[in-house]
């Protein structure tokens, strides 16, 4: 497989064991409903594709270790891990956040691709020193931590030696990757102090020329960057290094540090990128964690608002990907199964329930 093609997930039925579900003082009909296999929710449809709207639309979580998922949605006591494979039984991607923290070993890569099946697809974020974050030493691979300059307050400067570097690191683990057919896109989330004010996107040519055999996706973080004449400048940049421009759902408000939520340009024809961060301004702009930043459970009508929007992203784009980062509670999975009910690419949702025996 060539750097630049990419395998789309075949249809497949996830076989699911049947897991008994407390219901309380549930009805007849929903301890009933209940008692159907996570197997029968979750088959494929005989169009396993679901509707014909255009690109493939593969839909995920950010991550799949979050702390509310092992606490809300992965049966009790399932190690550690069973939770990738698990969580591969009901998707066809995830978004792997680990990676903006630290780098993964090989090792940790290979497994991953052994926990999935043929044609399961990761998107990797990319380091938050390569997104322009204010990044501690500790935080880079240990052979670049002696090597790293940093400032009063201990955080690294992002020289081009280092940058340069710090992307070789990088791509071991991606490559593993890639050679398994399983890689999707890297996703740089851009801190919100990279603004047009202060930077350029020119200063990302350098890593956008080395990531250049690998699709990327950008998701700016900081609104100025797609007001006024800005937008033309920031799109017209995207085209140029064929980078994908993420697409989000937000909270409408125009706070600086969320983009436009009905901002769908589509800048390549190979992807389009929609992350879902939850409607609610004020625990966006004020949250102290991520959990509380994006603490957002979709309604059924919000999730069929999503659907019709990605449906719009898939005739302009030959792929979408579709990313659940609301990550409170059980909240993300939840939206995204779904989701995918609602794409016609699973029969219907599981039950969601609060106590899994």
């Amino acid at each position: 497989m060539s750097l630049t093609s990419y395998q789309t997930a075949p249809p497949r039925v996830l076989k699911i064991d049947i897991m008994l579900i407390e219901l309380g003082n549930a009805n007849a009909n929903s301890a009933s409903c209940a008692a159907r296999t996570l197997e029968s929710c979750l088959s494929v449809p005989e169009q396993a594709s679901g509707e014909d709207y255009g690109g493939s639309i593969l839909v995920g979580t950010a991550s799949w270790s979050d702390p509310g998922f092992v606490e809300h949605w992965y049966p009790k006591k399932m190690p550690a891990s069973e939770r990738l494979a698990w969580y591969a039984e009901q998707f066809e991607m995830v978004e792997v956040n680990s990676t903006f923290y630290a780098v993964p070993d090989l090792r940790m890569a290979e497994r991953w691709c052994r926990s999935t099946p043929d044609g399961f697809i990761f998107d990797v974020k990319l380091h938050q020193l390569l997104s322009r974050h204010a990044t501690g030493a500790k935080l880079l691979p240990p052979r670049l931590q002696e090597r790293a300059e940093t400032d009063l307050k201990g955080k690294v400067k992002l020289t081009p030696e280092i940058e340069e570097a710090m992307i070789r690191e990088f791509l071991g683990p991606v490559e593993v990757l890639r050679a398994a057919g399983k890689l999707g896109a890297l996703l740089l989330q851009l801190s919100p102090a990279f603004s047009p004010r202060k930077h350029e996107l020119g200063d990302l040519q350098n890593l956008l020329s080395a990531l250049q055999p690998y699709r990327v996706a950008i998701e700016l973080r900081n609104r100025n960057w797609a007001e006024g004449r800005q937008l033309e400048t920031t799109l017209a940049f995207l085209r140029k290094h064929a980078a994908t421009l993420v697409s989000v759902d937000s909270p409408a408000t125009n706070h600086f540090t969320i983009m436009p939520h009905d901002l769908d340009e589509v800048t390549t024809s190979e992807l389009a990128y929609l992350r879902l961060h939850g409607r609610d301004a004020k625990a966006y702009t004020t949250g102290k964690t991520v959990a509380a930043r994006f603490n957002y459970d979709y309604d059924d009508e919000e999730i069929a608002e999503v659907a019709t929007r990605s449906k719009k992203l898939s005739g302009k784009a030959k792929e979408v990907h579709v990313v659940f980062n609301n990550n409170a509670l059980d909240y993300a999975p939840h939206a995204a199964l779904r989701m995918r009910a609602a794409l016609k690419q699973i029969a219907q949702a599981p039950l969601r329930q609060p106590t899994l025996l």
